[in-house]
């Protein structure tokens, strides 16, 4: 079980490189990468420079940064790419082949004989030119492939010897069963790191990432807000949320949390999308609580109806209270804020009031806060407004 320990691979830069809204310039890239390093990602991954002059030209600047993270660039199974990748001066080259039915049909047309010799000729190569190099290994397309030729290939290369095996759920197929199912399959024959990739088309992205954690995966790959082809894959924030969910001390002590708002905006406004109000933590509503039983338990004690702490992201709890919902607690709140010395009587008093008129008319904080100085002031008998 890695939960105790695990590393972060953010793909922004790669793999958010094809969402459909990104054309990140090289004052972007930079700009991504120096916040993904302030955040405290273990690896950066960049898109292979074998996508465009641009794109070679982007790695080094990146790679010849001396951030904290390790760079990596994301690459084909090819010696050509491979020899690319070296000239950028990364910290590590991330190898991948398809090994679907689909992929060697449609895709590269090899037969699996044919993925297994050219991932032992390149890795041979590779080993041979940079011996320090970080590699890695992965099969595209994992989930819709035979597991007896994924075990076939990744045995190959174990034998020649990488630093990390991928597992890739390229088009969302996978639940975390199957996750688990493979991820342990694998992490019983090699010894080497194992990364997991997720797409997120059926919703389950970070359910699988975490799956794969607890079956004895090393690595996570992550993008800003999950973007990247199609729906993308797990989100950092989201990843972030369910392991600050198992273990805060731990996810506190890695990641500088309070930077991942500011990561969320900037990666929001560069592809030209809003933030979703249901985000995970950085969300308008993230940490909105509205019915009054619920009220009154976070006024008691927040962790009755919260797994993340706010403040902990820099964030702040909102209780609303101006609706049919609300409760004499969550109002009684509101009063002491703006220092009204009411009773309970004339708090639960003004509580109904409040609840007949929602019924009514859409409320707003100002129309309660209204209430509240006519209640305090003895003047209650008036309609809002006047």
């Amino acid at each position: 079980m890695s939960l105790e320990s695990f590393n972060i691979i953010e793909s922004t830069l790669r793999e958010g490189e094809q969402f459909v809204g990104a054309n990140f310039t090289t004052d972007d890239k930079l700009r991504i990468a120096d916040a993904l390093d302030e955040f405290g990602v273990e690896y950066i991954e960049l898109t292979s420079p074998a996508a465009s002059p641009q794109s070679l030209d982007d790695a080094k600047k990146i790679a010849q940064r001396r951030l904290k993270a390790k760079i990596l660039t994301h690459v084909r199974c090819h010696v050509d790419d491979a020899k690319l990748a070296l000239d950028t001066g990364v910290q590590g080259i991330d190898l991948v082949i398809g090994t679907s039915s689909y992929l060697r049909e449609f895709s590269h047309g090899m037969a699996m004989q044919q993925v297994i010799d050219r991932a032992v000729e390149v890795l041979t190569w590779l080993r041979a030119q940079a011996p320090n190099l970080e590699i890695r290994f992965s099969t595209e397309d994992s989930f819709r492939s035979e597991e007896a030729d994924l075990f076939r290939v990744y045995l190959a290369v174990d034998r020649v010897g990488v630093d990390r095996f991928g597992i890739a759920d390229t088009v969302g197929i996978a639940t975390p069963m199957r996750v688990y199912q493979l991820v342990s399959g694998l992490r019983r024959l090699v010894k080497a790191g194992i990364e997991f990739h997720g797409h997120n088309d059926s919703g389950c992205a970070i359910a699988n990432a975490v799956t794969a954690l607890e079956a004895g995966a090393t690595h996570i790959d992550t993008s800003v807000l999950g973007i990247g082809e199609r729906n993308g894959i797990a989100p950092l924030g989201g990843f972030i949320a369910r392991m600050y969910a198992i273990n805060p001390s731990l996810v506190k002590k890695k990641y500088r949390l309070r930077k991942l708002r500011k990561l969320d905006d900037m990666i929001a406004a560069m592809v030209g999308v809003g933030i979703p109000f249901n985000n995970y933590i950085t969300g308008v509503t993230a940490f909105t609580h509205k019915a009054g039983i619920h009220a009154k338990a976070i006024l008691n004690q927040p962790e009755t109806y919260e797994i993340l702490n706010p403040k902990d992201f820099g964030m702040t709890r909102y209780i609303s209270i101006a609706h049919k919902l609300t409760g004499w607690n969550a109002i009684k709140d509101r009063a002491d804020q703006l220092g009204l010395p009411l009773t309970d009587e004339q708090i639960k008093e003004v509580t109904a009031h409040i609840k007949m008129v929602a019924d009514q008319k859409k409320l707003d904080l100002n129309d309660v806060d209204e209430l509240l100085y006519r209640w305090a002031d003895g003047v209650n008998n008036e309609p809002i407004g006047k």
